[in-house]
């Protein structure tokens, strides 16, 4: 089939591995103008994940850029350390920079998928035996089939299943993220501070430091499009935040890859219609803690494992795709829904709380391990199919 893929993140990128290889057509097309490097880290847990990056071929790439992530301290005002995030509960089995995983995707995809950078889909109109799909630079082409892989703020999602604010659903947190040159000393570690409703962190995985600045306001509006009203919405949160906050928040002004968004998941009745369908984020945001990046890279292999079993008869596809990830994508947003909590407690009182629960793990020795089984468990809630992988090429 000739398949356009709108997205060039994760999931995009991850399908086009498998489309390109089971011998598809696939374009690729993406609004930003370069492939988007930097940003937070991600990780992946448990065998699911880990099996599903071994049959993609990039196991062993990711590997070699790995964060190898120690403990992030815990500070109060003072930078004095008060408890410690264990790097075996917050960092999986393998974390990666979103934007090295990004790069390593593109690497892998290029040579045998169009890319389309500064552009996108502004119309798509489908009949039964195909989609016609108008882009920002004034083409129109006809596909046989349209993934949305263009994340939270999906345009597709938008043209073809509605702008209805029930698709999305908040839970409060909102955060900015950007780099910095390495001011604290850090080295393959980090530190985070707390206030009520405020959280700071800071990781430091490869020279420079990854500032996360988070807050909780339920029902808070902006525009993300809009990077300046952004920038001034974290300045005006963290006015008069102690620690090293005035430090951060300068250095975020001059910070060229400020990102900011609202943590959201996406619950929709359905992941497809007619011959567009959704992956990952587009369809299915989990939140933070929810396995987001796994379940793009486990939804793209078994998306195109479906297509690949259903030799051209796309509806039945879509239907077993969803079948198949529907039970695994509920499990991973349930876990994700008590994220708040733990991110930006909301008072002293929840932040000692927490606080005391990790220094408690020291002194017990399999609380480590008890609690990364925990984490991990919803990662590998999922039996991962035994397609006809193609050859690597």
């Amino acid at each position: 089939m000739d398949i356009l893929i709108s997205g060039a993140s994760v999931a995009g990128p991850a399908l086009a591995l498998w489309l390109q290889r089971y011998g598809h057509d696939v374009t690729v097309v993406e609004k930003a103008p370069a492939l988007r490097g930097g940003g937070y880290a991600v990780d992946f847990r448990g065998p699911v994940h880990l099996r599903t990056l071994q049959r993609m071929g990039l196991r062993d790439a990711l590997e070699a850029r790995a964060t190898h992530m120690g403990d992030i301290a815990i500070v109060d005002a003072t930078g004095q350390r008060v408890a410690a995030l264990p790097a075996s509960v917050f960092s999986g089995d393998l974390e990666v920079l979103r934007g090295d995983l990004a790069e390593v995707l593109y690497c892998a995809t290029r040579d045998r998928v169009r890319y389309r950078f500064g552009d996108q889909i502004t119309a798509i109109e489908q009949d039964e035996h195909g989609v016609e799909v108008a882009f920002g630079s004034g083409a129109a082409e006809r596909f046989d089939l349209v993934v949305g892989c263009d994340g939270v703020h999906s345009g597709v999602r938008r043209l073809v299943f509605g702008d209805d604010p029930a698709h999305r659903r908040p839970l409060g947190v909102y955060g900015g993220v950007f780099t910095m040159p390495g001011t604290m000393g850090l080295r393959r570690s980090g530190v985070m501070y707390n206030e009520p409703g405020r959280a700071i962190t800071v990781t430091s995985p490869h020279g420079d430091q990854i500032v996360s600045m988070s807050f909780y306001e339920p029902g808070l509006e902006f525009d993300h499009r809009d990077v300046d009203g952004q920038r001034r919405i974290v300045a005006e949160r963290f006015a008069g935040a102690g620690w090293r906050t005035a430090e951060l928040l300068q250095a975020m002004g001059r910070a060229e890859d400020f990102w900011f968004d609202s943590t959201t998941q996406i619950h929709l009745d359905r992941w497809s219609r007619g011959r567009v369908v959704l992956l990952g984020d587009a369809g299915y945001a989990g939140g933070p803690g929810g396995n987001g990046t796994g379940l793009a890279v486990v939804g793209a292999h078994v998306l195109a494992g479906e297509l690949d079993r259903a030799r051209g008869e796309h509806g039945v596809a879509l239907r077993r795709y969803e079948e198949l990830m529907r039970p695994y994508v509920a499990t991973c947003q349930r876990q994700s829904g008590g994220s708040p909590d733990f991110l930006v407690p909301t008072s002293w009182k929840k932040i000692a709380q927490r606080n005391r629960f990790f220094r408690a793990m020291r002194y017990v020795p399999v609380a480590p391990r008890l609690v990364r089984h925990f984490a991990t468990k919803t990662a590998t809630a999922f039996d991962l199919p035994d397609y006809d992988l193609p050859a690597l090429v």
